[in-house]
């Protein structure tokens, strides 16, 4: 059956390239960008299919009637993609109060009054998808990215509670976690904090590191595939990497975690509980 989808972010990346795949298949898309303008040709393309809204997430005032316009045009909501978002860039001692807030209001406030908003109809449907686009930066952390990591780990934790609490209302949760992709975030949409000349070392080591373990970025149109492949699943997961690479870090990083918990679990037995 075709679905009817709630995506932000669809100006370009990600959301872009998901909400053409879905539309190509049939199904229906209210598409969300900040500037309207940017989603003509998709309702060009499509029609009646698509509803383009103008919507900055972090206006939680704006969310609900945008939530409410897209059930009146397609009556119900079945995949809701939290997808808007961009990269903080700065070591944590150069963020600025302005850098690290307004992270937190795209990448993780954003989401939730979007997941607030949706959770009432896809209550009452008794079915519903959330699609939260996190990062292997959701699980993993690297040098120059703190503030983009905190809001994605943020994420990943409000999201799995989310999905223990609505599984019995019939609502599935799944964390997007993409490795490196030709996307826009660390281009235009990007923030860059006023950089500190003490970490000019710092940075140019942490920029060789990142060229060392990543390959040539992916291609966001390959992981449309991937995506409608979760969302037509009847049991889709938790958790999810799109691209080759997120997976050995994860197994690392978990290993080394894993290896430093049981090396102090003595010193932990001491403190009781």
């Amino acid at each position: 059956m075709a679905k009817t989808w709630f995506i932000t972010g669809t100006s370009r990346g990600f959301g872009r390239e998901w909400a053409t795949a879905a539309l190509e298949r049939g199904d229906s898309v209210a598409a969300t960008a900040r500037d309207v303008s940017s989603l003509e040709d998709l309702a060009t393309r499509f029609g009646d299919r698509v509803l383009p809204l103008a919507l900055d997430v972090t206006d939680r005032a704006a969310v609900q009637p945008a939530v409410d316009a897209a059930v009146a045009r397609f009556g119900r909501l079945d995949v809701v993609v939290n997808n808007a978002g961009y990269g903080q860039f700065g070591m944590v001692e150069e963020l600025s109060e302005d850098d690290a807030r307004q992270q937190m209001e795209v990448n993780l406030f954003g989401a939730l009054w979007v997941t607030q908003a949706v959770l009432p109809q896809l209550r009452a449907q008794g079915s519903g998808h959330v699609l939260q686009v996190s990062s292997i930066g959701g699980i993993s952390a690297f040098q120059n990215v703190g503030m983009y990591h905190a809001s994605k780990w943020a994420l990943e934790g409000l999201s799995q509670s989310l999905a223990q609490e609505v599984s019995s209302f019939g609502i599935h949760v799944t964390l997007v976690e993409p490795g490196g992709f030709a996307t826009d975030w660390g281009g235009s949409s990007a923030r860059h904090a006023e950089a500190l000349p003490a970490y000019d070392g710092v940075r140019e080591a942490a920029q060789q590191a990142r060229s060392q373990r990543t390959s040539a970025p992916g291609d966001p149109r390959a992981s449309a595939a991937a995506v409608l492949q979760v969302v037509d699943a009847d049991e889709p997961p938790l958790r999810v990497f799109l691209g080759a690479a997120p997976l050995a870090i994860a197994e690392a990083d978990y290993a080394s975690r894993l290896e430093t918990w049981r090396a102090w679990q003595p010193v932990a037995e001491k403190a009781g509980g």
